[in-house]
């Protein structure tokens, strides 16, 4: 998706921050829109429909994990969380209700960009193989944007989707960590590697919730990462 044609919602409650935020995005291309509380960002992404929301955790009234919440019952919008750095419980919090991404502050105004655009490419599909990839009862499929497990689409998030992919492409084989971090999203920063356990618990509950009972292809493998099982069925899946 080209900044051009990309709609971003900065909510936020420091005037500062927007306005620094606003000027910086729109230097790279990208029409933005700011809300300085929750129910002005609820209101706000309904009414634009955003192509990604940056979103303040400390917000007045209507926090941001709570903005965050009721986002993703109705909505697979990508989220990028801006938190301060004795918040990491908080983050974590907002990774498994289906956040994409955060940036801790004080920021790079030019490493928010980053963040935005990388998370945005996942969303450009002409740029990856659009093949369909199936194994077993698991189908991925680029071109829609779509994983089905056993028969159910699986509501991700871009994080999420990128993650099952790259797995998809390469069944059986383990990844750790820094290897997801490193190759599906290009990215090397302190601390990431719990996102990525985030990022794969709401997985795997996705699955869970889809097929109850049964053991899902997604499995950890202790002490070194994860992979894309081909027989599930033979071992249970692992957990954290």
């Amino acid at each position: 998706m080209s900044p051009a044609k990309s709609h971003i919602l900065v909510v936020d409650d420091e005037p500062k921050v927007c306005d620094l935020l606003r000027l910086y995005l729109e230097r790279s291309g990208y029409t933005v829109a700011c809300a300085g509380d929750g129910r002005t960002a609820l209101s706000e992404a309904e009414r634009r429909h955003p192509d990604l929301v940056l979103l303040d955790l400390n917000l007045p009234g209507l926090d941001g994990i709570e903005v965050c919440k009721t986002l993703r019952r109705t909505s697979d919008v990508p989220i990028i969380m801006l938190t301060a750095r004795d918040e990491e419980a908080d983050r974590i919090v907002g990774l498994e209700l289906g956040a994409d991404d955060y940036v801790t502050k004080p920021f790079s105004p030019r490493e928010v960009v980053a963040r935005v655009k990388a998370v945005l490419r996942r969303r450009d599909t002409s740029a990856t193989d659009p093949r369909p990839i199936s194994l077993g009862e698991l189908t991925v499929d680029p071109s829609r944007f779509e994983v089905r497990y056993r028969g159910t689409v699986l509501r991700l998030t871009a994080r999420e989707f990128a993650i099952v992919e790259h797995l998809a492409r390469n069944p059986g084989r383990v990844y750790s960590r820094t290897q997801i971090l490193d190759q599906v999203f290009g990215i090397d920063f302190e601390g990431y590697e719990r996102t990525i356990d985030a990022h794969i618990k709401n997985i795997r509950q996705k699955m869970v919730e889809s097929a109850p009972g049964v053991p899902t292809p997604l499995v950890t493998v202790r002490g070194v990462g994860y992979k894309l099982e081909l027989n599930p069925d033979a071992q249970p899946h692992g957990q954290d």
